[in-house]
């Protein structure tokens, strides 16, 4: 909310992605950016993709800096955080007028080979 407070709403995604890691930073939390994983598709990889942040080896957080998200923005996020295999993520959009964010569960995750440490 800090970052979207101090700078509004009207940057590229890449400068509130860097804003977020001074204040993840601050705040004294592990974090990654743009960490890539792999993407299986019946136990095959078939790919990489790379979510914007892993804090605490928890969350997947994914950024966007849109005038408004839309249900294919939330179905990135969950395919990231099912594909990953983390139990949770957040969804943040700092294009709109007021900060925009969703918290998304991974309904297929593997408790039995969790990532929280």
């Amino acid at each position: 909310m800090k970052v979207h407070n101090t700078l509004g709403n009207g940057f590229q995604e890449v400068i509130y992605q860097r804003c977020l890691a001074i204040e993840l930073e601050r705040a004294g939390l592990q974090f990654g950016r743009e960490i890539e994983q792999k993407i299986y598709y019946e136990g095959v990889e078939v790919g990489t993709r790379r979510a914007d942040f892993v804090v605490e080896n928890q969350v997947i957080v994914e950024l966007k800096a849109l005038v408004n998200l839309e249900d294919v923005h939330l179905a990135q996020a969950k395919n990231y955080v099912v594909a990953y295999d983390f139990p949770v993520g957040l969804l943040i959009n700092f294009g709109a007028t007021s900060l925009q964010f969703k918290k998304i569960f991974n309904p297929k995750y593997n408790l039995a080979n969790p990532k929280i440490k």
